[in-house]
């Protein structure tokens, strides 16, 4: 018996549709898959990133405790071979805080400032041109002092205290300075106002009153402890400000025209906790001044 063509056609067709529908249903579940292992993906990159930032807070709060200083261990913890948390302290106190600075106008202060900015590289007009429009932007009246200006085509002084550090860098002259990398790193409106001696950078010791570079890499160098690094567990531990005058090596005299612009042991401190939970890492930084007592949260930003 002889099969029609007709026949043939039409199981032909039907055959061909069959295999494009199954064509079609493979696409769809291979699409499907895509998407759910997509949805997997970023569900599980999504619980890192809380897992992540959960242990940055948990170094915060470590870090926060009273008694915890820089050489605690619970500083670094880990949880297993892809969780853990790392967090450093510095002291804000060590820094140059320019509304206290600025405030009142104190010669000895403003010193200080000038000090700096000389050391930063600013000439002697670039350090005075900065200083009085400083001084403009922070007082509350609107007559400028010598080398500082008030208004200007669009620019107008504050006339009220720094807000924030970054905030330098709208004030008139401030290019100088601002310009360079790490411009940020020596200031500060967070700290009680007296430079932590403990805490200051070479250039901040530098800076202060019969101290200059020799005497500053003198004490860096009792201060960091035989490795020369800040906030291990061979720093000197000083007793008292008397102890810090020896090691500075001022007479009583030149140490008390320090009196009142440095400290020791300032309580307010800059805290980085990063947690890292696989590949995901969430940072928080606080600055808070640690106290008898539950501490004071002066700044808080997560990243």
């Amino acid at each position: 018996m002889m099969i029609r063509p007709c026949h043939r056609f039409q199981s032909g067709a039907t055959l061909i549709l069959a295999l494009w529908a199954l064509l079609l249903l493979s696409a769809a579940v291979l699409a499907w898959a895509k998407h759910l292992d997509q949805d997997t993906t970023f569900i599980y990159d999504a619980n890192r990133g809380l897992e992540a930032k959960a242990l940055a807070h948990s170094g915060v709060q470590v870090a926060l405790h009273p008694l915890v200083s820089r050489q605690t261990p619970l500083l670094q913890s880990s949880f297993g071979p892809d969780r853990n948390y790392k967090v450093t302290m510095t002291g804000e106190g060590g820094k140059l805080n320019l509304n206290w600075l600025l405030a009142g106008e104190d010669p000895r202060k403003l010193g200080i400032l000038k000090s700096y900015f000389i050391r930063r590289g600013l000439n002697f007009d670039e350090m005075q041109t900065l200083l009085d429009c400083l001084l403009d932007w922070v007082d509350p009246d609107n007559v400028h002092h010598l080398n500082g200006i008030e208004d200007q085509g669009d620019y107008h002084a504050a006339n009220r205290p720094l807000r924030n550090v970054e905030e330098v860098e709208k004030v008139w002259g401030s290019k100088p300075l601002v310009s360079q990398p790490g411009w940020r790193d020596d200031f500060t409106l967070l700290s009680q106002g007296p430079v932590d001696l403990l805490a200051a950078s070479r250039d901040v010791l530098a800076a202060l009153p019969n101290i200059g570079d020799a005497r500053a890499d003198r004490f860096l160098q009792v201060r960091r402890g035989p490795d020369g690094i800040d906030g291990t567990k061979d720093d000197h531990v000083f007793k008292d400000l008397a102890e810090v005058r020896s090691y500075l090596g001022l007479a009583e005299k030149q140490f008390q025209e320090l009196a009142g612009l440095v400290t020791i042991n300032d309580p307010t401190w800059r805290i980085v906790s990063v947690g890292q939970s696989a590949k995901a890492t969430r940072q928080v930084e606080v600055v808070a001044r640690k106290v008898q007592g539950n501490p004071t949260i002066l700044l808080w930003k997560e990243l």
